[in-house]
């Protein structure tokens, strides 16, 4: 043997670990490691042939350059000919985790091209490639026989076989356009051929953003018939993207829904169209939807933002799933922030899409609506102060208009006295004027605070009501063994205000929704909008508890509003009626690691009936899940919804390691009829999930009819962080809404 040349060795070890570095996918960029472009080449021997001009480095050959790692038995550079050969059990450990094998590597043309054979890969956290050999030709590596897998392959006699793998032929690698190429390719589950394709394609794990099909979905529906919908994505930048999802059904047309988003440093906006020739009202015509929000910086200060929410049909929306609203609320505004202050120029546009509705003509818009709110950087008077101003001009096509403006001033001094007492010292002054033109042809369209129809003409309203609040609470904190504490809090506010304040003319436009709960029963101004005023003076008064241990917590809270003199503009089943109004309760019991029960109760003080109940248990063990909630609702304030009862559950149980069960149910206990009911089975490991579920919806909304529907769901997974977020059983099982498809 030749003697050996140290210094020429070295040099062509650095040629080769060039080439080798270069060679295949999985060797991307990298920053350098902590020694800089050093190369460390650890090897039993290292040997350099003066006559041939052959470098041999043989035993164990390990190689580290740039935070990459080559282990091979044997390493072969012949200078004369620009030739690498590697074997033995070669291996290469890339930056990020993957790894390389191959049983023989050749380099050749100047250390830019070469080959491999026996040539295998560890891809991310479970992905596996094999090929029968590979070759790398300028930026193009190409593998022959090849097969990809991201599943977990078990090492059992027997059990080797993939979930389900992609086979093919032929595999390109483009790296300079970072795509990966698949030609007669082959997709197979549990070995059985399931899908052919002559060609398929998707991009390198180093592509965030990419156009492409996004996973499709099918079943069949009562009321739409047999359903496909086929999601493709549109990568615009890294800030923008889009999704286009056409649906076609078998009895009910088809439609094209999508989406557009977009990002900004301050803000963010989405859009979500969807059209179609569909049936209505038993004709077929072209419908459309369009919901979408934003919230658009110009600036520093200033902020343009939106909320859409509008339809061409009644029916559209439930028919296709797309929304379970009835109502539809849509905004403009124009904002300005300056430290804790803020001004807002707003327009409002409703749409109604309840059965029996009134005319679009009679629904108002608000057009403009001008709140501008001034909050002082420091106390004044060692308070803090807040003055604001809002006005708004609500009109209708049919029907009475007005205008409002209202003025606001606020000043509020927070003590703690020296035992602990928590005192907080409101005085609060509001003053309004309306403008009232009643419609002589349809008076009674719109009515006032009193339940009268507005009269025809010009009115001109004004009213003010001064307001002190004294708020006192005194917090008791007690510590037990085990890490256990309590805490009790006696809570009283004495409100001071005059009577009255809701004089006949005005109409009532923002405060028909009113709900007395746990909520609000420790608030001085209860009321939703700027229409109603609760007036008189008044006590809130009640008790906190909550006990805090290792495992969980208990809280506890009750609540009663006291008067001197009952305020008429309440009825009887306001829960505020009369002197004393309900006792509101709440408590709720949490235990680790989840378990969760809330329960809130109005009790009517005069016969001890109960006006509200609302019943909320979630508990968690490990995959299963429980969810129950019940509500009922025997009283109204000033709205003009109906008594309510309703149950409604969902599990999903883990049975053993790969299978899941779903069942939901929602059930109207006031007419005795059931909503909804849904269930379904799914099975799932690391690498695939497949599932059934059934859906029965029973109720009718004009003439989409009850239906029901099945959805087959196939959710191929590539080990990536998403798939541990995949849900098998979706609530809405007609189509998963475009928002949730169009993640990239």
């Amino acid at each position: 043997m030749a003697r050996a040349n140290p210094l020429r060795a070295g040099a062509s070890v650095i040629a080769v670990m060039s080439a080798l570095l270069a060679l295949p996918a999985w060797a991307a960029d990298a920053p350098p490691n902590d020694r800089g472009d050093q190369i460390l080449l650890k090897a039993d021997r290292i040997t350099y042939d003066s006559t041939h001009d052959v470098v041999t480095a043989e035993g164990h050959v390990e190689i580290d350059a740039k935070a990459r790692i080559l282990l091979a038995k044997k390493l072969v550079y012949d200078e004369k000919s620009g030739q690498v050969t590697a074997e033995g059990k070669v291996s290469l450990l890339a930056p990020n985790g993957d790894v390389a094998f191959a049983d023989h590597v050749v380099l050749t043309h100047d250390l830019r091209d070469g080959a491999l054979s026996s040539f295998r890969a560890l891809i991310g956290k479970s992905g596996r490639v094999v090929a029968s050999s590979a070759r790398k030709e300028g930026s193009l590596v190409v593998a022959r026989n090849a097969a990809y897998t991201p599943c977990e392959l078990c090492v059992r006699t027997g059990h080797t076989t993939p979930t389900w793998a992609l086979k093919a032929s032929k595999v390109v690698y483009d790296q300079s356009h970072h795509r990966i190429y698949y030609h007669d390719a082959l997709v197979e589950l549990w070995g059985v051929p399931v899908l052919y394709s002559p060609i398929l394609s998707h991009p390198d794990p180093s592509v965030k953003h990419l156009s492409g099909f996004l996973r499709p979905s099918a079943g069949t529906s009562s009321s739409l018939g047999s359903f496909v919908l086929l999601p493709y994505y549109i990568a615009i930048n890294d800030t923008q993207d889009a999704t286009i999802e056409p649906m076609i059904t078998s009895q009910a047309g088809e439609i094209v829904r999508g989406e557009y988003r977009q990002r900004f440093n301050d803000g963010g906006m989405w859009l979500q169209p969807a059209a179609g020739y569909a049936p209505s009202s038993g004709k077929w015509g072209w419908q459309s939807s369009l919901f979408g929000a934003g919230r658009i910086p110009l600036g520093d200060i200033w902020h343009l933002g939106y909320g859409i929410a509008l339809t061409s049909s009644q029916t559209f929306l439930k028919r296709y799933n797309i929304s379970n609203d009835v109502t539809l609320d849509n905004d403009l505004f124009l904002e300005a922030l300056s430290g804790r202050s803020r001004l807002m120029l707003s327009g409002y546009y409703f749409q109604d899409l309840r059965e029996g509705r009134v005319s679009q003509s009679e629904i108002p818009f608000v057009l403009p609506a001008i709140n501008y709110t001034y909050i002082p950087r420091h106390p004044v008077a060692g308070g803090q102060f807040r003055f604001n101003v809002s006005s708004a001009s609500i009109m209708r096509n049919v029907g009475a208009n007005d205008e409002r403006l209202s003025t606001q001033v606020r000043w509020q001094l927070p003590l703690i006295t020296p035992d602990g007492q928590l005192i907080t010292l409101t005085a609060d002054a509001r003053a309004e004027l309306w403008r009232v033109a009643g419609d002589k042809a349809y008076p009674s369209l719109v009515t006032d605070l009193q339940g009268n129809p507005i009269p025809a003409g010009v009115h001109y309203i004004n009213r003010a009501q001064p307001m002190f609040v004294a708020d006192w609470r005194w917090p008791f904190i007690a510590e037990g063994h085990l890490g256990h504490s309590y805490v009790l809090q006696p809570i009283a506010q004495l409100i001071a205000a005059p009577y009255g304040g809701n004089p006949a003319g005005i109409p009532n436009e923002d405060s028909t929704d009113f709900e007395l709960d746990d909520t609000d029963i420790f608030s001085a101004d209860r009321m939703p909008g700027y229409s109603l005023w609760e007036s008189g003076p008044r006590a809130n008064v009640g008790l906190e508890a909550e006990a805090f241990f290792p495992g969980g917590s208990i809280e506890g809270l009750v609540g009663q509003v006291l008067r001197p003199k009952a305020d008429r503009i309440f009825g009887v089943t306001s829960g505020l009626y009369g002197t004393n109004s309900d006792i509101v309760t709440r408590y709720r019991v949490r235990f680790l690691p989840y378990l969760s029960l809330t329960q809130r109760l109005d009790l009517n003080p005069k016969n001890g009936t109960v006006d509200r109940n609302e019943v909320y248990f979630d508990g968690t063990w490990g995959r299963s899940n429980l969810d129950v909630s019940y509500i009922r609702l025997d009283r109204q304030a000033v709205s003009l919804g109906a008594p309510r009862e309703e149950i409604n559950g969902a599990l999903t149980l883990g049975i053993g390691t790969h299978w899941s069960a779903f069942a939901a149910a929602r059930r109207d206990l006031q007419n005795s009829q059931m909503l909804d009911t849904e269930f379904g089975i799914g099975w799932q490991n690391d690498c695939l999930g497949l599932s059934i579920a059934y859906q029965r919806r029973y109720t009718r909304f004009l003439d989409v009819a009850p239906s029901t529907s099945i959805l087959f769901t196939i959710v191929p997974k590539f080990g990536g962080d998403s798939d541990q977020n995949v849900r098998l059983f979706p609530r809405n099982v007609f189509a998963a809404p475009v928002q949730a498809a169009a993640v990239p």
